[in-house]
């Protein structure tokens, strides 16, 4: 406990990093997708073949080799920016195509009345699946969607391991290999804040997936 009292605002500082690299990741998984989830459900065959592959490549890819093709192969490309950017960007690649299995799943779930009344009202197919579709599609997928979230913010500290810097991995690396801790009390810090991420989340998400079943 001495070195989690001792360097406790460098803690601070990467449990920081890490929630902002995970709001980020989050936000943009999650309207990635929902995006991807509409291509699989659309009437249109080019948009449901991109949205197939996109969950067959990411799905079945390690984390790891995403984020290796993030940052080395986006700079090939003439993509520039930051290790975090990279990092966010990986995430956000890998875990929209989780999102899109749930959100489409809750999309299923659905009763394909209500996809008729929307169609005999004059309603387009993104109209009806905006409007009509997705609002009760998200009550349902509440509690997958949560997990994949939950499973996205332990995933961050491999993200953390590409050297994006002022996260809570680096502060673990920084205080064993720089400064001489040891390694069991460090990563006891480092666990810590991972468990102030994750357990907040899951009870937030579990409040929400009750609200959500009373409304419904």
């Amino acid at each position: 406990m001495g070195v989690l009292i001792e360097q406790f605002p460098l803690y601070v500082s990467g449990f920081l990093g890490t929630l902002r690299l995970c709001v980020f990741a989050a936000i943009g998984s999650l309207v990635l997708g929902t995006v991807i989830a509409a291509c699989r459900v659309s009437p249109v065959p080019p948009l449901r073949a991109l949205g197939s592959a996109w969950v067959t490549v990411f799905r079945n890819t390690p984390l790891a080799v995403v984020l290796f093709a993030v940052a080395f192969g986006l700079p090939e490309l003439g993509v520039n920016g930051s290790y975090f950017w990279f990092g966010v960007a990986g995430l956000t690649f890998y875990t929209s195509a989780f999102v899109c299995e749930a959100v489409r799943s809750g999309i299923n779930s659905v009763p394909p009345g209500q996809a008729e009344a929307a169609r005999a009202v004059g309603l387009t197919f993104t109209q009806s699946l905006s409007l009509v579709i997705l609002p009760q599609a998200f009550r349902t997928v509440v509690p997958p969607l949560g997990s994949v979230i939950i499973a996205m913010i332990k995933n961050s500290a491999i993200a953390g391991a590409f050297g994006i810097g002022g996260d809570l991995f680096a502060v673990g690396s920084t205080l064993t290999s720089a400064q001489g801790y040891a390694a069991a009390a460090t990563l006891f810090g480092v666990l810590l804040g991972y468990l102030v991420l994750t357990i907040p989340a899951g009870i937030g998400l579990a409040r929400l997936e009750k609200k959500l079943a009373v409304a419904r």
